[in-house]
């Protein structure tokens, strides 16, 4: 994995990534010669050609990110990566014609973006066929020695077993008596020189898998082995860095403290992300407020009821606020008390069904993130009425509210809509590594990738 501005991203996604950036940008070059060469222009050098080729290539790629061209199910799936490409490169061609009408220039020609957009898609389609295939071989996944043989070291041979992993398990050692999980395992007492051992066998990082790490916490062992130029790794961190979540089953106060992360250096990204909502709220507030009339009309004559409804949530360091939204439930949907929604709620109106899985009833809540009481990206606002059970519940549920409160967020395009305990603590890991990990960068990737989840409805309920 490679870390980008606290985040983790896979070597295959980021070296598939470059590829396709270069390909886009001879997609553009070669879309342009071969209309050039239709309407007899010369090919010579033309002032900002570069630029036009680099922002071509550039929009492309960011909307192949945003429909999730790079998650893993499309690293998985040819068709399904191709489905999505479609998309995105459609999307991308939109925007460029959009772009180059507001500008009032001549960059994009469309007859130029129509055979630049089809070499797009054999560019990119063939670049999964042959590199994608090479970089999803063992070969370029990091070759990983586990020391343990317990339970944790089976989590990490079931996540190794994954088709998009990025690492491959070369050895498990047991570095107690009692019995082993992992059959396979090679007892310590059995390798005399465990460093010589980690040497031959070409291993890159070494993750301590202990179930019980008091004193028998092999330290002479990792000191020589990091010492050596292996990484050595804990498990909480290694699942960190793997899973893009805190693993809540493992981790403990000592590893939060003392872990990368909850920098306090961050009041310029702070200042920058309140100068980026205000923005973009006043801009989206103005541009969606006749769909937000048009629907609000629609709700008054579906069902009885005012159009909008207000309700209570838990904000940041736990205070209270109302969020506003469009109604989408009948009025007497809580009259037995508060309860989560859940699949095909038959409490949901028509009208209600339909902004649900569109996000339209999200829409008022642009306000709340104007007055700065919440922003775009953060861990979703709780009601009271659940947060205090989820408190005794779930460990750490307290520290996500030491962040400011989304609409949408880590959680929200990595798990789908929970409705239950369990769910609410599958969020939570996603909501504990993004108030871990918080930059600008992650902030954009999660606002781009909310496109794919209103596209394909992922989560919605």
């Amino acid at each position: 994995m490679v870390r980008l501005f606290k985040h983790y991203i896979p070597h295959a996604v980021l070296l598939l990534g470059l590829f396709d950036l270069a390909l886009l940008a001879l997609a553009a070059e070669l879309g342009w010669r071969v209309r050039a060469g239709q309407i007899g222009i010369a090919l010579a050098h033309r002032p900002g050609h570069l630029w036009e080729l680099f922002g071509f290539a550039a929009v492309m790629l960011t909307a192949m990110i945003a429909v999730g061209v790079y998650n893993a199910e499309s690293l998985r799936s040819l068709r399904y990566a191709g489905a999505r490409l479609l998309v995105a490169v459609s999307l991308g061609t939109i925007a460029l014609s959009f772009v180059d009408w507001v500008v009032n220039g001549a960059h994009f020609w469309r007859s130029t973006l129509a055979y630049a957009m089809g070499l797009s898609i054999a560019m990119v389609v063939g670049n999964r066929l042959i590199v994608g295939g090479i970089l999803g071989a063992s070969a370029f996944r990091r070759r990983v020695l586990v020391l343990g043989a317990g339970n944790r070291a089976e989590r990490l041979r079931q996540l190794g077993e994954r088709p998009e992993s990025g690492f491959v398990i070369v050895g498990f050692i047991g570095m107690s008596d009692s019995a082993p999980v992992i059959e396979e395992a090679i007892n310590r007492s059995a390798i005399h020189n465990l460093t010589r051992f980690v040497e031959n066998l070409g291993v890159s990082e070494v993750v301590l898998a202990l179930e019980e790490r008091r004193n028998s916490l092999p330290l002479q062992d990792l000191l020589r082995i990091k010492t050596a130029g292996v990484h050595v790794n804990d498990f909480s961190s290694f699942i960190e860095r793997e899973t893009g979540r805190v693993d809540l089953d493992t981790v403990n106060p000592s590893w939060l403290i003392f872990s990368d992360g909850f920098s306090s250096g961050r009041a310029v990204s702070s200042v920058a992300k309140r100068m980026f909502d205000v923005t973009a709220s006043l801009l989206l507030l103005a541009l969606t407020l006749p769909l937000v009339v048009l629907f609000a009309l629609l709700v008054k004559l579906d069902s009885r009821g005012p159009a909008f409804f207000r309700q209570t949530r838990v904000g940041l360091y736990g205070q209270p606020f109302d969020v506003i939204k469009l109604r989408s439930m009948r009025t007497d949907a809580e009259a037995a008390g508060a309860q989560w929604a859940t699949a095909n709620d038959p409490r949901v109106t028509r009208i209600g069904r339909f902004i649900r899985k569109v996000r339209i009833d999200e829409l008022p809540q642009t306000w709340s993130v104007l007055k700065g009481e919440m922003s775009f990206v953060g861990p979703r606002p709780e009601r009271p009425e659940f947060v205090a059970g989820l408190e005794d519940k779930l460990p750490y549920y307290a520290e996500r509210h030491m962040v400011k409160p989304g609409i949408t967020g880590w959680a929200q395009i990595n798990y789908p809509y929970g409705a239950s305990i369990e769910d609410a603590r599958h969020k939570l890991e996603y909501d504990l590594y993004y108030a871990k990990n918080y930059t600008p960068f992650l902030d954009l990737l999660i606002l781009l990738q909310t496109l794919r989840v209103v596209l394909w409805r992922e989560g919605a309920r």
